[in-house]
């Protein structure tokens, strides 16, 4: 018989109107195997029940609109036939009593025109090209120089967030996640380095937050604030690009005030870079960024039980989402429970296939 933990990490939560089962989160995860039109398979409903032992299911990034795509075959929340799939995986997590959130999307300049009809430019901030290459349907290709969005254009954007806010609550989602991280459109407008405009949007760190403020007050008019969530990641690095705002402590100092005084459920903070090192601070100190928020806060990178522990322990976070060890082990919280031993997942699963390395890992007996 395996030993069971007593820890307060496991021990249920609540966190405004939302009861969890515990303070872990399975963290936003692409996983690549919706369809061309971003309807997620039949199967994803059988992936995401499996992990409902989670104390909170963030889904992965889902598009807000067809402009939003950046990569093949990812999800979307813009059409009929997309909500109807969300709304039969919704059910299959409701029915093993788990909370799964819907993480809202768009990549701006991370794109390419070969995911956009008639090969349209991406668009962003500024006409500021990334570094490097691009997975797009036919392999690896270089990134280009994105269209700069004109500033009657974005009020669109904006109420894309809307339509896909309410999508997501015909889905029957428990609430979203607003993905502002990883350098995609919202955290575009917000840093210095690929927002370089002269409108109202650009310029000072005021003009920079407007849009993604705006994009949060409209997705909190459909859903209220202690529905919503948002995911920041203050020093992680966009492909081949360091660093990515000259005043990165005040830049997202601010913005958590701002997030703050709208009273949203929880931050969702990528501490360290993603998927690399969580020693990396880039002069950011995440202790002192999560003082500027006071709803609940979500810490993410690397997490274990143990540091989990520790991290509860001083006050420092409340809830902590975890990725990739959820991919080989769909009952992960009771595997921790319990001491058994965790299994790991190919990386050629990760992204891409079919139910084969994603709905197909068993439990522990």
């Amino acid at each position: 018989m395996k030993t069971i933990i007593s820890n307060p990490v496991l021990e249920p939560v609540t966190i405004g109107p939302i009861h969890l089962k515990n303070r872990f989160v399975m963290a936003p995860m692409t996983r690549s195997r919706s369809d061309d039109a971003g309807v997620p398979p039949a199967y994803a409903a059988d992936y995401y029940a499996q992990r409902a032992n989670a104390g909170l299911i963030i889904t992965e990034a889902t598009n807000i609109s067809a402009q939003a795509r950046g990569y093949p075959r990812t999800p979307g929340i813009w059409t009929d036939e997309q909500v109807s799939a969300w709304k039969a995986i919704v059910k299959e997590v409701h029915d093993k009593d788990g909370k799964i959130f819907l993480q809202l999307w768009h990549t701006g300049r991370m794109s390419h025109p070969d995911m956009h009809a008639g090969g349209a430019l991406p668009v962003a901030p500024s006409a500021i090209k990334p570094a490097g290459q691009i997975r797009v349907h036919d392999g690896m290709k270089d990134f280009v120089v994105p269209r700069a969005l004109e500033t009657e254009e974005i009020e669109q954007i904006v109420e894309d967030y809307r339509h896909a806010a309410m999508n997501a609550k015909r889905a029957g989602f428990d609430g979203v996640e607003v993905h502002s991280a990883n350098n995609y459109l919202l955290e575009q407008f917000i840093r210095d380095s690929t927002n370089q405009r002269t409108d109202q949007y650009g310029g000072s760190l005021q003009n920079r937050l407007r849009f993604p403020l705006e994009v949060v007050r409209t997705v909190v008019d459909v859903w209220g604030a202690d529905r919503v969530g948002i995911r920041i990641s203050p020093i992680t690095t966009a492909p081949g690009d360091t660093p990515l705002d000259s005043q990165t402590m005040e830049t997202f100092g601010t913005y958590l005030e701002a997030l703050s005084d709208l009273r949203l459920l929880y931050v969702h903070d990528i501490e360290g870079v993603t998927q690399m090192s969580r020693e990396e601070t880039g002069g950011v100190s995440f202790t002192a960024l999560r003082k500027r928020f006071k709803g609940t806060y979500i810490a993410n990178n690397q997490y274990t039980l143990a540091l989990a522990t520790e991290t509860l322990s001083r006050g420092d976070a409340d809830l902590f989402s975890i990725g990739r060890p959820f991919i080989a082990n769909p009952d992960l919280v009771d595997r921790l429970r319990n001491g058994s031993a965790l299994a790991e997942a190919p990386k050629e699963y990760w992204y891409g296939g079919d139910a084969t390395g994603y709905s197909d890992w068993p439990a522990i007996r």
